[in-house]
């Protein structure tokens, strides 16, 4: 294939491109930012679990707490009925006796209830502490989320925004090469993976970093100037320029 000396030049500002968009997509793909956002929203969901844990305890704590304040509450209705009853005088001696042996046992079911009780609230009081510094831990976990999708957006805004600017800047430069040329170009680029074309510097292939042999550098200096030549080592368009060492 032939093209015009100066055409072919163009297609190192098309590889400049190129290689530019290519490592905006890989930049994309490994964004530090969007690592830290999962690294933050592993935290958060670990913080939250610990939070339905520490609710799940207080519940159930809470709840022992209301049944042994029914018990309490129980044992001294029934207390007060005897006592009243007892007050009245209107039963027998054995029924006094037996009221009496029943307010001793009800007292001691009550101190036993309420000893219960007391050591339920300590344990409550602990499980909402930890619940208290549970929710806090997960408050900041989210917060720290949020700062973290914030970074990657701006980051992914910016990459963005580059890659619109050096897409631009390619379909412009393409505009400028003929299609026979731009199309190899383009099918060396889709095998290469980043660029079709490469400068030949001090006898050196830019796009795979191998000097050219003798002979093969003796075929690209006897070639016409609007030749396109390939390397032969990575596929390239090989673009001859004043550095080229020829």
């Amino acid at each position: 294939m032939k093209a015009d000396h100066f055409e072919q030049q163009k297609l190192l500002e098309l590889a400049a491109e190129d290689v530019a968009l290519t490592q905006l997509a890989h930049r994309r793909r490994t964004l530090p930012e969007g690592v830290a956002v999962e690294t933050a929203a592993e935290a958060e969901r670990a913080l939250t679990d610990d939070v339905v844990r520490a609710e799940t305890a207080a519940r159930d704590l809470q709840r022992e707490v209301k049944r042994l304040e029914a018990d309490v509450e129980t044992v001294r209705a029934r207390a007060a009925k005897d006592q009243k009853l007892l007050d009245s005088g209107s039963v027998s001696a054995k029924q006094m006796t037996d009221l009496q042996h029943e307010l001793e046992s009800l007292a001691r079911r009550q101190s036993d209830l309420e000893d219960q009780e007391l050591e339920l609230m300590e344990s409550l009081e602990t499980a909402e502490a930890a619940l208290r510094e549970a929710q806090a831990g997960r408050d900041e976990a989210r917060a720290a989320r949020e700062r973290a999708e914030e970074l990657r957006d701006d980051a992914l805004a910016d990459i963005t925004d580059g890659t619109n600017r050096h897409e631009a800047a390619r379909a412009a430069v393409a505009g400028g090469i003929s299609a026979p040329l731009l199309a190899l170009y383009d099918r060396i680029r889709t095998q290469t993976g980043t660029t079709g074309a490469a400068m030949l510097k001090a006898r050196q292939c830019q796009g795979c970093r191998i000097e050219l042999n003798g002979r093969e550098l003796a075929a690209v200096r006897n070639a016409d100037p609007h030749e396109v030549v390939r390397c032969e080592n990575c596929g390239r368009i090989l673009v001859r320029t004043a550095e080229s060492g020829l």
